[in-house]
C-alpha cells in the first residue's frame, strides 16, 4: 500500500469520527425519558413507528416513520434530524428550499431545549447495530 492510500485512509478515518461529534457524549439516558415522555407516542416506545408508514393519511401527511433501523431515521444527517425535531416536518425541509411538503410532524424548539433534542437523537442512535450507526455517521459533513 502507498503512502498516499495510507494518508487518505487516515484522512478519512478521522473525518467519520468527527462527523458525529453531536451526539457523542451525550446523556443518553436523559434522551430515552424524553423519547418516551415526546416522542413515542408517535414514533413508538420501540421505536417501531406507525402501521402503513410508508402510505399518505388522507390529509397527505404520512405516518410517523420508524426510528429504529427498519426506518429512514438514520439515512440522514445530524443537522437534519435536529432540524427536524426542533422545527418540525415542513419547518426543516422548507429551511432546506423544499416548501411543498405537508408533514404531520410538529416542531419542539419552543419544548425542548437543544441539549435536550440532541440527547433524544444519542438515544435514537444508540439502538442501531455498530454497522448501521458508522453508516450514518459518514452522513454527515466534515468539522473543521
Amino acid at each position: 500500500m502507498n503512502r498516499l492510500a495510507v494518508a487518505l485512509g487516515l484522512v478519512l478515518h478521522s473525518n467519520l469520527a468527527l462527523a458525529g461529534h453531536e451526539l457523542d457524549g451525550r446523556d443518553i439516558g436523559a434522551g430515552q425519558a424524553l423519547y418516551e415522555e415526546h416522542c413515542a407516542s408517535c414514533h413508538g416506545a420501540n421505536l417501531e413507528g406507525q402501521p402503513n408508514w410508508r402510505s399518505s393519511n388522507d390529509d397527505g401527511t404520512v405516518p410517523a416513520p420508524p426510528h429504529d433501523e427498519s426506518g429512514h431515521t438514520w439515512h440522514h444527517d445530524n443537522q437534519l434530524l435536529y432540524t427536524y425535531t426542533a422545527l418540525g416536518g415542513e419547518g426543516a425541509l422548507a429551511e432546506r428550499g423544499i416548501t411543498n411538503f405537508k408533514s404531520a410532524m410538529p416542531g419542539f424548539a419552543e419544548v425542548l431545549t437543544e441539549e435536550e433534542i440532541w440527547n433524544i437523537l444519542a438515544y435514537i442512535r444508540s439502538t442501531w447495530s455498530n454497522r448501521v450507526q458508522r453508516i450514518q455517521a459518514g452522513r454527515n459533513p466534515p468539522h473543521q
